[in-house]
């Protein structure tokens, strides 16, 4: 490799269309994780929660909520609570997942932050969020606005998810909702079964390629330096 000296040739991979090759698809339905960000009795990030599982489940996909209610303040003595195991649990079932704050102070509430706070960057040898899809939403009471949405796409590109272009901003939400907490017809009820159709495709597109599509030259030449252990040569 001329003028690539600073490179480990042995774990310098390029990429190839036959490893995007989906011979292996799994059968199964896409399985959702989906996670809301509100405590009060009728939240509007809930509602809105649970009006997509209902897409998502006309969709073809298996769905799961999980309700934040008792889930402990992040703090390491906490690891063994069982809101906690429920949740990382769910993280590690979960091939896509989709994340719905209000937003408070233009920015998330700290019911979907402590949620996310709680998932470490590897349980084990298993990374929890890496390369699973990812689709954003928010609610606010006022104006529409995408600060909330934008700082979540931030939190899935560290924890390494796919975040599909597609997102969902429902202002006024309070105006969007019925008597029997159902969502109105409406630009923002299309919106949001458009952010759930693109997140099912993508999920189908990539859940069998997800280890393929997040690997890294960085980490394969760690893993190689730490067999060989020598700085100098690699495997």
């Amino acid at each position: 490799m001329k003028d690539l000296s600073n490179i480990v040739k042995d774990v310098f991979q390029a990429p190839t269309i036959g490893a995007l090759n989906n011979k292996d698809e799994q059968a199964h339905p896409p399985r959702i994780l989906l996670l809301y960000g509100s405590l009060r009795k009728r939240s509007f990030s809930r509602l809105v929660v649970e009006e997509s599982a209902r897409i998502l489940q006309a969709l073809g996909c298996e769905t799961r909520i999980f309700n934040p209610q008792e889930l402990p303040i992040a703090d390491s003595r906490y690891e063994s609570h069982p809101k906690v195991q429920e949740l990382r649990e769910l993280m590690a079932w979960s091939e896509g997942q989709v994340w719905c704050s209000p937003e408070k102070h233009g920015n998330m509430s700290s019911i979907i932050k402590n949620q996310l706070d709680w998932v470490p960057l590897s349980m084990g040898a298993i990374r929890p969020t890496q390369g699973k899809t990812l689709a954003v939403m928010q609610v606010e009471g006022g104006s529409q606005s995408f600060n909330t949405v934008n700082q979540l796409r931030i939190l899935g590109r560290w924890m390494r998810m796919l975040t599909i272009p597609n997102q969902s901003s429902v202002a006024k939400a309070w105006q969007e909702f019925d008597d029997n907490d159902r969502m109105k017809p409406s630009a923002f009820y299309d919106r949001i079964v458009d952010v759930c159709e693109e997140l099912v495709k993508f999920t189908l597109l990539t859940r069998d390629k997800s280890d393929y599509l997040v690997d890294r030259y960085s980490e394969r030449k760690a893993l190689c330096r730490e067999r060989c252990s020598s700085e100098a040569t690699c495997c």
